[in-house]
């Protein structure tokens, strides 16, 4: 993990890895994973180096595989989402829980606080609901998972209510304010240990048509006519925004002070490295007290999350005496 503030560079020695309790760090064995979720069976093929695969460019092997890994890892036996919904990656999805744990343990001795006593929200979780499904698992943590649109709750809810092992630790609140990423689904007796965040990318429909199709002509050496294939799926809201990713982070920033004594730590993914100078432009207009980036990385992607807290000593004192007690 990499901790920096917002003036100092980082320095990492193993870009290429993922976290190391993150148990998807090996190739996958699609034998094991066959047999947690055998409708994957139909989707393994031979890749061009001769390994067992399955075709990245297609949205129904992907979602299968995502079942299969959330069936063999952690335990779910049910999960889907309907189509055209975000389907996101796994290991990633698990890298950012496991730095969301150290991020914690920073702040406890270097101890992960587990247990139900650890609530953590969730904004824009989404119709597949995996950050928390592997919070929960991995850490016992409870989850509030917040969404703009009714068919992701609901189908949040049926992911829930079809798994015993989520049952009473994961919850889905509509939010009815689309400009609002707090209020109305930060309930007044709500206390979150962590909040997280994987914004919205783009800043209009036609900005993520562009971009897809940079990638797909010079990712897949398609030709410019080829309609990119989106096979990671997500709808409007989970996909762009006004203002991008800058915008929104800022936003959230801005919201957090309303609920700052209430949250040990606020944070948010930032994909674009080129981001981060506003995010830390309005961190500090709010006051922010603590301000850090943890950078992450996924094969040749290097991601990171930007956490902030406004908590003074005795307020932490006081929230680890009390709530991180295991």
């Amino acid at each position: 993990m990499v901790l920096k503030s917002k003036n100092t560079k980082s320095k990492r020695t193993n870009k290429l890895e993922l976290h190391p309790r993150n148990p998807h760090r090996a190739r996958y064995d699609f034998a094991l994973l066959a047999d947690s979720c055998p409708e994957l069976s139909g989707f393994i093929q031979l890749n061009q180096y001769g390994n067992e695969s399955v075709d990245f460019a297609n949205p129904d092997a992907v979602k299968t595989l995502n079942r299969a890994l959330l069936s063999h890892f952690y335990g779910v036996a049910f999960w889907d989402i309907p189509p055209g919904y975000l389907c996101p990656p796994i290991p990633g999805r698990a890298d950012y829980i496991h730095y969301l744990a150290d991020l914690l343990a920073a702040s406890n001795a270097g101890v992960i606080p587990r247990g139900k006593g650890v609530k953590v929200l969730d904004v824009g979780v989404g119709a597949n609901c995996v950050y928390p499904i592997i919070g929960h698992q991995e850490y016992g943590w409870q989850f509030v998972g917040s969404d703009v649109n009714p068919v992701a709750v609901a189908t949040c809810d049926t992911i829930v209510k079809s798994n015993a092992c989520l049952k009473g630790a994961i919850s889905a609140r509509l939010q009815t304010q689309p400009a609002k990423l707090f209020e109305g689904v930060w309930k007044e007796k709500d206390r979150f240990d962590l909040t997280l965040c994987n914004p919205p990318f783009h800043t209009s429909e036609s900005a993520m048509i562009d971009e897809s199709q940079r990638k797909w002509r010079g990712v897949k050496g398609k030709t410019s006519t080829e309609k990119p294939v989106l096979n990671f799926g997500g709808t409007a809201a989970e996909l762009w925004c006004d203002g991008g990713e800058a915008g929104f982070v800022s936003r959230m920033v801005k919201e957090s002070v309303q609920y700052a004594d209430r949250c040990f730590w606020f944070t948010s993914l930032v994909a674009r490295q080129g981001n981060l100078e506003a995010i830390y432009r309005t961190l500090k207009e709010v006051g922010a007290r603590q301000v850090k980036t943890i950078e992450m990385a996924q094969g040749q992607k290097i991601s990171r999350f930007v956490a902030w807290s406004f908590l003074g000593d005795d307020q932490i004192d006081y929230w680890k005496d009390n709530y991180w007690q295991n």
